[in-house]
């Protein structure tokens, strides 16, 4: 039997117990029964207060091994935030970057387009000019011409 069983049994002996009158509640009890009941919980608690201590330590263990688990998991999950951040910083750092460079290309590319409009625009010039001194020397060989051919 175990203690609580021990127990149950010294419980329903009270209850079957002869009260005595005008004892304010007082009863008869075998003694010997008693006594044997007491000395089964004597040698029951020791090893009923072992189990106790192994389920305590065993908590203890589990609460132990649960603590190292949640930091862990703690430590990774903000290891995985840090990266996470850092990832961040370099998409942020590489979209300055590619933005800068894109605003460098525009610029690289009107300086190009100016740059390409001036030299057309001088070779055009220079085009027109040359072209109006020969249609002038055409003019003028004509016009002798003509004047060489009246005389």
């Amino acid at each position: 039997m175990n203690i609580e069983e021990i127990l149950d049994v010294l419980d329903e002996m009270l209850d079957r117990a002869w009260s005595l009158p005008l004892s304010g509640g007082r009863c008869v009890v075998d003694a010997d029964k008693v006594r044997d009941m007491i000395d089964e919980i004597r040698l029951n608690l020791p090893g009923e207060i072992k189990q106790a201590k192994s389920i305590v330590a065993d908590r203890g263990e589990i609460i132990v091994g649960a603590r190292r688990e949640a930091e862990t998991i703690v430590q990774k999950a903000e290891e995985r935030a840090k990266a996470l951040i850092a990832r961040e910083d370099i998409v942020r750092q590489s979209q300055a970057r590619a933005a800068e460079i894109m605003q460098q290309a525009q610029m690289k590319a009107r300086e190009v387009r100016s740059a390409a409009q001036e030299y057309s625009e001088t070779i055009l010039r220079q085009t027109e000019e040359s072209l109006t001194r020969s249609l002038g020397d055409v003019k003028g060989t004509r016009q002798a011409l003509r004047q060489t051919g009246r005389k």
